[in-house]
């Protein structure tokens, strides 16, 4: 008898379970529907849109690219850029390059260099391009990953640590050429034609043109602009047109023009007065000026009591200069920058990034001088350059 209630109790104790759990079943709302994944887009460029070079100093396999809202301040997105990334946007703000390194076993093991495009809405891969495994592998300089004047080549700075450009047709998406450059670095695009110029250790520029295939046709170097041992230039140029802007270590200013058959060159200008020189203010950072094309304003990190190995000392002041007469025309307190840029839009700011914090200081650029509006709180590890767009 004992067995017998132990059997009926057990054939019911599933449909005693079931009871209340169908009740509670009943009484629950409906399932919500299934949540569909998407990626939002960024808006578009307003000219504003900054792009922010993260070395990762204390992890360089892993370096990246912040995409950041200048003017409201709001962090959008990111791309990896692996090991010593470098980066840079196309002329028509369509594209985000970036040639960098990998590794099969992270940080060693085979190498491959690659050229990646990605999407400027949505920061996905777009394409890969594989080149020589070459490429400097360095902070991100302007000059060292330059699109040619129309956006059909790429120009990729290498160092093994001898030098040569890399060249990558963007159209065919492919690699087209390797083009020495001994004893010069740098690329200094011309704004017409597929031609570019490099700085060459003697003081002199080497200018290379290609063909449409991106093939070179000529070289030609030319005289001396400036002295490497008394007076080095830093190689982060502003453009105007067919001129660049070059600062000196001692604060002196070169114009060049890529223009007609060959470079030609204007005899410097110092930027400092009497009174500077005694105070021993030069130059310093790593992106060291900064031009706002429609009020003709250069700006250039300075900071006093330079001295030799100073001139990548942040900024104590930054100062303001109007380009077409090189007075001065203000000293804007610094937040210690290393590297400053300006937008050219309708509502233009000035931003200086102070790479030790990771902050970004947020001026206007107005008739008003250079009020701050907001302070962008630490983006990125090791930012140390700016792109705008």
């Amino acid at each position: 008898m004992k067995k017998l209630r132990k059997r009926l109790w057990l054939l019911m104790l599933p449909v005693c379970l079931a009871a209340p759990l169908a009740g509670a079943q009943d009484g629950r709302p409906a399932p919500l529907p299934e949540e569909e994944m998407r990626v939002e887009k960024a808006s578009a460029p307003d000219g504003n849109r900054l792009y922010v070079s993260d070395f990762a100093f204390h992890h360089m396999v892993d370096g990246r690219l912040h995409i950041v809202d200048g003017k409201a301040g709001r962090y959008l997105g990111m791309v990896n850029t692996s090991f010593g990334g470098l980066t840079t946007v196309a002329p028509d703000g369509k594209a985000i390059y970036v040639a960098t390194t990998y590794y099969t076993r992270l940080y060693r093991g085979q190498r491959a260099d690659v050229v990646e495009i990605h999407d400027p809405q949505t920061f996905a891969l777009l394409a890969e391009i594989d080149i020589p495994a070459r490429r400097a592998q360095s902070a991100t300089y302007r000059s060292l990953l330059a699109p040619s004047a129309d956006g059909r080549f790429l120009y990729v700075q290498n160092a093994t640590p001898a030098t040569s450009v890399t060249v990558v047709d963007l159209q065919q998406r492919k690699f087209v050429s390797e083009i020495q450059t001994p004893g010069c670095w740098s690329i200094q695009t011309w704004a017409q034609g597929h031609r570019f110029s490099a700085i060459c250790g003697d003081g002199r520029l080497l200018t290379v043109t290609l063909d449409d295939n991106g093939q070179p046709v000529s070289r030609e170097r030319s005289e001396a602009f400036f002295d490497p041992d008394k007076d080095p230039i830093y190689i982060h140029p502003e453009v105007v047109g067919d001129e660049r802007y070059f600062v000196s270590y001692n604060a002196n200013l070169y114009k060049v023009r890529l223009a007609g058959d060959k470079p030609t060159f204007t005899p410097p200008v110092s930027l400092l007065t009497a009174r500077d020189r005694k105070e021993a203010w030069v130059p310093g950072g790593m992106q060291v000026m900064a031009l706002h094309r429609n009020s003709n304003t250069l700006f250039v990190n300075m900071h006093d009591k330079g001295e030799e190995g100073s001139h990548k000392f942040p900024s104590k002041e930054i100062w303001a200069f109007d380009l077409g007469t090189l007075k001065r025309t203000a000293r804007i307190p610094s937040n210690t920058a290393s590297s400053i840029v300006a937008s050219q839009g309708a509502e233009p700011f000035l931003y200086s990034l102070n790479v030790e914090r990771g902050e970004i200081d947020v001026r206007a650029i107005g008739k008003k001088g250079y009020p701050k509006l907001r302070t962008i709180p630490r983006v990125g590890d090791t930012a140390v350059f700016m792109e705008v767009n």
